[in-house]
């Protein structure tokens, strides 16, 4: 034990000598590490931001869209003709195991005229298990009920958004909105969700009974699309699938004009860009890690070839070659740990700046600084071993008439 504490002090006091040579050679495992850092923060932060926004949607959410149909040698995508019925979405509910929610969806923006103000927004005409779909909680009154959809009632219930720009000073709940001048009495105020997945304001919003909207308001003959919840998280595959089943054989034969994603699915698709970058610019940096360790070898071995005659004088004096080798490779390994350190403080304060500066969320993995700083030791051990091995394996009489 306190010969290898001896030999840890040696090596310290080798590097101290030459301090600007070894923070140099510590250089790039400071900058592979402190980008490792930097940019697995910024991309785990821009990926826990997504799934705060896929939480948001609501859980176990299946979403059907119109799309993906074929009518006279033209192709469309989601959203472009919706042949989505009220038909639909009632099949859904009443024939689809594990499903303890569906609203079918009617978007339209219209101009919400109340206490002396206006404001566009959008109007969602939705069924009353809207809340529950999407998770969405109440600061004040509650959801309209199945009566009220099935009278086409003109009940109204409004995102904060909304609140703020007609009700700035006073409390909404039971005053009266007039869209397209048809007056609606609010029930209720939903609680704020901010942005979504498409940066689009998700409490910039007005939610209706859905035959309101389509009889009342957009006087459209079909919806834009229905939304399902699932009954659990292990339930979704297997109800998408009964779902696009059920679609197709009311379709009796014809093309599928209807998609069907659940919310895995769109976080997935959310996701796989910032998840590319990351692993590319990870990569990228880990090559600097490798780089880096190239270095320390050089700088190794150069160092080997100024010190040969103080190592055949602790040779001549009874040192042990494992003893050489030991202290040539724990010096590495200080250069690369302490670069990793280094690294890791320079790469959380640069994510740190690049946040403030630019508004990003980040997050440090404590499993990414671990990695790296062990990664960063690892390139020491690697690339310092052979600088060691010849180190060790000197003559020592042969080191002690070099000039």
């Amino acid at each position: 034990m306190m010969r290898a504490f001896n030999t840890i002090l040696v090596a310290l006091r080798a590097l101290r000598r030459n301090k600007l040579r070894s923070i140099l050679t510590a250089l790039g495992i400071i900058i592979g590490v402190g980008a490792v850092i930097a940019m697995v923060s910024i991309g785990n932060g821009a990926k826990s931001q997504v799934e705060a926004q896929v939480a948001s949607l609501g859980e176990n959410v299946i979403t059907i869209f119109p799309g993906s149909f074929t009518s006279g040698g033209m192709r469309g995508g989601w959203g472009s003709v919706s042949t989505l019925s009220l038909d639909d979405s009632d099949a859904i509910k009443r024939e689809v195991a594990n499903v303890y929610g569906v609203s079918p969806e009617v978007r339209d923006r219209a101009q919400v005229l109340a206490n002396g103000l206006n404001w566009n927004t959008m109007i969602m005409g939705e069924s009353p298990d809207y809340p529950a779909i999407r998770s969405w909680k109440f600061v004040e009154g509650a959801m309209f009920g199945d009566q009220d959809v099935r009278s086409v009632a003109k009940v109204a219930v409004l995102g904060k958004t909304v609140v703020d720009q007609l009700f700035p000073d006073s409390d909404p709940l039971g005053k009266t909105i007039r869209i397209r001048d048809i007056p609606f009495k609010v029930v209720g105020v939903l609680a704020p969700k901010g942005f979504n997945l498409f940066g689009q304001d998700q409490d910039d919003t007005v939610v209706i009974p859905y035959t309101s909207h389509l009889k009342r308001v957009s006087r459209h003959p079909n919806i834009n699309s229905i939304l399902a919840q699932a009954a659990s998280a292990e339930a979704i595959d297997r109800v998408e699938q009964d779902i696009t089943d059920l679609l197709l054989q009311r379709r009796k034969g014809r093309e599928q004009d209807f998609t069907v994603r659940s919310q895995v699915e769109i976080a997935q698709a959310a996701t796989a860009t910032s998840e590319t970058m990351t692993r590319l610019l990870a990569g990228i940096a880990f090559v600097s890690l490798i780089v880096g360790g190239i270095g320390i070898m050089n700088i190794m071995l150069v160092s080997v070839t100024e010190r040969t005659r103080e190592i055949g004088i602790r040779l001549a004096v009874g040192a042990h070659s494992r003893d050489v080798l030991l202290q040539f490779l724990i010096e590495a390994v200080i250069l690369s740990s302490l670069g990793g350190i280094i690294g890791v403080v320079i790469g959380i304060g640069t994510s740190q700046i690049i946040s403030l500066r630019n508004g990003w969320p980040i997050l440090v993995s404590t499993t990414s600084v671990v990695v790296a700083v062990a990664f960063s030791a690892a390139v020491g051990v690697f690339f310092g071993f052979y600088p060691a091995r010849k180190a060790a394996q000197l003559d020592p009489i042969e080191a002690l008439r070099y000039e």
